[in-house]
């Protein structure tokens, strides 16, 4: 029920009951009422636009946590394969290339690229910049690793079509034939020098013979150096025989090739003597790879038995150290 509200009217001393309008009535009841309504509405829509999220946030939230976790499994991944490929590429210098005795593709070449970031800062701009430039940093790496490892695949592919001819040109057989040879002298390592007369390196074996025994060819190959010598090496005979091996053939009383000769194993390119730093007759014989000497005595297998190899590696390596290069 509604409360009259009066009014004291002066000329008549009384309480009159005031009239109030229509539009009044409005003023003080709707009004306040709508305000109040407008500004749940506008608090409502606050809370609801700052801690609801829209079905459309919903949605895309749901697809960046999905999009995140397949980030994350592609990063584990990646990381088998980056792993995996690392076993290959040890397994690529120290048993393929050793087989074919070629040098390790190099380390710079198989990082090469690796570790620059301009290319990466684009992603900065986004969430989770840290996942994207991580994944994609390693497929990067496996890009570029592939890459290398398909065209080491390459070259060794190479060498396989060429492993008849490369057979016949590995330094295979000792250079004096076994019925011949005297004794083993000096042994692959440091030793100490008997003219000299200091420690130095022995870069091949020394096997002694009779003055004017056959020196053969140890390998296919072509003559790169026959020349006469008073001092060091003597009168020396050089054989480039390809796939980075070269052999050198000391101390001749006479050679027997020339320069630019080819030669098969087993030829007969000079004489046993005493030329140069020398004692006494003897064979200086020296293998290279790439330049590198490496120990002879680990390439005598083509005309060897098992036993004859074992003891002769037993007595090269009990050798008498008197004949020196």
């Amino acid at each position: 029920m509604r409360k009259n509200r009066f009014h004291y009217n002066p000329e008549t001393l009384a309480f009159e009951v005031v009239e109030e309008s229509f539009f009044n009535n409005i003023l003080k009841t709707i009004i306040p009422k709508l305000i109040l309504s407008i500004a749940l509405g506008i608090l409502f829509f606050y809370i609801l636009t700052s801690f609801v999220s829209s079905p459309e946030e919903l949605y895309f939230a749901d697809n960046t946590n999905e999009l995140k976790l397949e980030y994350k499994l592609l990063n584990k991944d990646l990381d088998l394969s980056v792993k995996e490929l690392e076993d290959l590429q040890k397994r690529d210098d120290d048993v393929y290339r050793m087989i074919f005795q070629t040098k390790a593709v190099s380390k710079s070449k198989r990082k090469a690229g690796f570790g620059g970031s301009d290319r990466y800062s684009s992603f900065n701009k986004y969430q989770n910049s840290d996942l994207l430039i991580n994944t994609t940093k390693k497929t990067d790496i496996i890009s570029h690793v592939m890459l290398v490892q398909s065209e080491s695949y390459n070259e060794l592919f190479s060498y396989a079509e060429n492993i008849e001819k490369m057979a016949s040109c590995i330094p295979a057989i000792q250079p004096i034939a076994l019925d011949e040879l005297t004794r083993f002298g000096s042994s692959f390592g440091w030793r100490f020098h008997p003219i000299l007369h200091t420690m130095k390196m022995h870069t091949g074996v020394d096997l002694t013979a009779p003055k004017g025994t056959p020196i053969h060819a140890s390998g296919d190959g072509v003559v790169i150096e026959a020349r006469s010598s008073t001092g060091g090496y003597g009168n020396i005979v050089k054989i480039d025989h390809g796939f980075g091996f070269t052999t050198y053939y000391a101390h001749q009383s006479k050679i027997l090739v020339k320069k630019g000769q080819k030669v098969k194993r087993g030829d007969i390119i000079g004489l046993v003597g005493s030329t140069g730093r020398s004692v006494a007759p003897h064979l200086h014989y020296e293998v290279r790879i790439n330049n590198k000497p490496v120990n002879p005595v680990n390439y005598y297998y083509e005309d060897l038995s098992d036993d004859e190899y074992n003891a002769m590696i037993k007595a090269s390596t009990t050798a008498e150290t008197h004949i020196f290069e």
